[in-house]
């Protein structure tokens, strides 16, 4: 059995400058840095935007009883260049608070955002969306849906959030995987755990 460890740890690449030249709803930071080279020594000096936003927490909420997954679909502005739509399918997702746990935002957002009420949690995957311009880290679960506001809108006004709860029998949300009806990120990576580990994960917890 094989496994991947990186060559290099984080302390082989150095920070010599850091400037926040944008910072709004989100940040926009200025870095000059070096790193190792695979073939020895260090880099020359080189310049990189970071696009900074904090880390986030999404979650699959699932009802393992009727085999439904529980979405949310609202527009997103970066999704402007689509022709078709900028509406989306989306797991529940928020941004995590300081002294917040990922439990806590996974739950705090299901309730926000889709009137869900999760029981038990399984971590999915930890990942970085755009690790090339963007600092962002990404923790992704699957929750057990106790009870969900399908077919209402929900969000904050003040965070100009408006979301339609969708329920969408586990079998369909497949098919759209394989059909490429699924255009962002951490919905697809979900699935595609959902479509290893599910009928294992609905019988443990049907069973419980």
């Amino acid at each position: 059995m094989t496994s991947f460890s990186p060559r290099f740890s984080a302390a082989d690449a150095q920070v010599l400058k850091r400037d926040v030249v944008y910072h709004g709803f989100f940040s926009l930071v200025k870095l000059s840095l070096k790193h190792r080279l695979f073939g020895g020594g260090w880099s020359q000096p080189l310049t990189r935007e970071i696009f900074e936003r904090g880390d986030a927490v999404a979650v699959l909420p699932w009802d393992p009883i009727r085999d439904e997954l529980i979405f949310v679909e609202q527009f997103r502005p970066g999704a402007l260049r689509d022709q078709d739509s900028p509406w989306m399918l989306e797991l529940v997702a928020g941004m995590v608070a300081d002294g917040e746990t990922d439990s806590e935002v996974a739950r705090r957002e299901a309730q926000e955002e889709a009137a869900c009420s999760l029981d038990q949690l399984e971590l999915i995957a930890t990942f970085y969306p755009s690790a090339g311009a963007c600092s962002e880290q990404i923790r992704t679960f699957v929750g057990r849906v106790l009870t969900a506001g399908i077919g209402e809108v929900h969000g904050h006004a003040e965070e100009h959030e408006d979301l339609l709860v969708h329920a969408i029998p586990r079998v369909e949300a497949l098919r759209m995987l394989d059909a490429n009806e699924i255009n962002n990120g951490h919905t697809l990576i979900a699935l595609q755990w959902l479509a290893r580990h599910g009928e294992a994960l609905r019988e443990q917890w049907l069973s419980n």
